[in-house]
């Protein structure tokens, strides 16, 4: 097989406590190379004890594009596939012979992979979707100051390679620079539906409600705004929005319109029917329930929510299969979510109030 060669490439800023994992991953690329944006820990000793090539820049004003751009240019000319990850990223081993057998059998000019996003205690999947940060050297650049992307300057050829990449992300690290980095980027574009999307979202996070609300209504209204997994979220986001703001019938809409147009999708149906539970619509939650019930598949798109598919999924089935007497069911859900999620002492006390409705009892 055609020997080709392959380059990590990331940017680092107080990594200290990932260095030692995330070089032990990446060593199966011919070389790693790492952008230091100002670290106050040892992080850069740590990469060059282990071999990594390290360069030391501070930015002023911070975006990630820029940071990343700087990062990709110390990558060496002659370097056929360049892989971009972060130090709080993993490979599972294996990967570099994978990737590189399906490059030179395909000659494409990047390459998608399975991102596992978030990971359980015992290391499952909860919540993944597709990655494409694996390109060729001298057609990509990135664009965004956040949620930056990999933009090419001529037509791409993209491939799925059977590699899994794991985040293990540290959660003392703050997103405090999103929401203004966001702004900004919808500043300088204001009719790119994906950061209207994306700040509508981060408005959402800190709460700021007319705001969250004004800003997913201008991503469903621009014209470039056609993927129906993003739309679908966009108007589960408005739904939350307006259920904050006590507005509940437009909350039930938006989120009847969220299934409308992405039906495929389980998470519009669970936003819907934990509204119908809280108002007492029972029928109608078990109804909605069971639609979602009937998607068997996880999307593969970032979009896709944890809810959908871990015990909060079959705590609310349980609890609508309960209140329109379908008691075995609910007992049957409920220790689903058990076995998902042992200790929560709420399904326990569930199940205890459930089983004298039980046949078997």
């Amino acid at each position: 097989m055609e020997k080709l060669k392959v380059v990590v490439y990331a940017i680092s800023k107080n990594e200290s406590k990932f260095v030692s994992r995330w070089v032990n991953s990446m060593k199966e690329a011919d070389e790693i190379i790492v952008l230091d944006t100002g670290s106050e820990d040892n992080t850069v000793a740590k990469l060059k004890e282990l071999g990594v090539k390290v360069y030391e820049h501070v930015f002023y004003p911070w975006r990630f594009d820029t940071a990343r751009n700087e990062s990709l240019s110390y990558v060496p000319k002659d370097t056929d596939i360049c892989v971009c990850t972060d130090l709080d990223e993993v490979f599972e081993p294996g990967w570099r012979e994978i990737l590189e057998r399906e490059w030179v059998k395909e000659n494409p000019t990047r390459a998608r992979y399975n991102f596992n996003w978030k990971l359980d205690e015992e290391n499952r999947p909860c919540v993944n979707f597709w990655i494409n940060k694996i390109h060729n050297r001298s057609d990509y650049h990135w664009h965004h100051p956040v949620h930056e992307i990999l933009v090419s300057n001529k037509e791409e050829k993209e491939i799925e390679v059977p590699i899994t990449l794991n985040h293990y992300p540290d959660a003392t690290k703050s997103r405090g620079s999103y929401l203004p980095l966001l702004e900004i980027s919808v500043a300088e574009e204001p009719d790119d539906d994906r950061n209207l999307h994306y700040l509508g979202r981060e408005y959402m996070y800190y709460q700021k409600w007319d705001k969250c609300i004004e800003t997913l209504h201008k991503h469903l209204a621009c014209k470039n705004a056609t993927w129906k997994d993003e739309r679908c979220a966009s108007m589960r986001f408005l739904g939350r929005a307006y259920e904050a703001k006590g507005y509940l019938e437009e909350a039930e809409n938006w989120w009847q319109r969220a299934i409308e147009e992405a039906p495929y999708l389980r998470e519009g149906y669970i936003e819907l029917a934990n509204l119908y539970l809280k108002e007492e619509r029972y029928e109608e939650a078990y109804n909605i329930m069971q639609k979602a019930s009937s998607i068997k598949e996880k999307s593969k798109s970032y979009i896709n929510e944890e809810f959908a598919w871990n015990d909060a999924f079959y705590d609310i089935f349980s609890l609508a299969s309960f209140y329109t007497g379908h008691y075995e069911e609910a007992i049957n859900y409920v220790k689903k979510a058990i076995e998902i999620n042992p200790n929560e002492e709420r399904y326990q006390k569930n199940l205890e109030l459930m089983m004298p409705y039980s046949f078997e009892v």
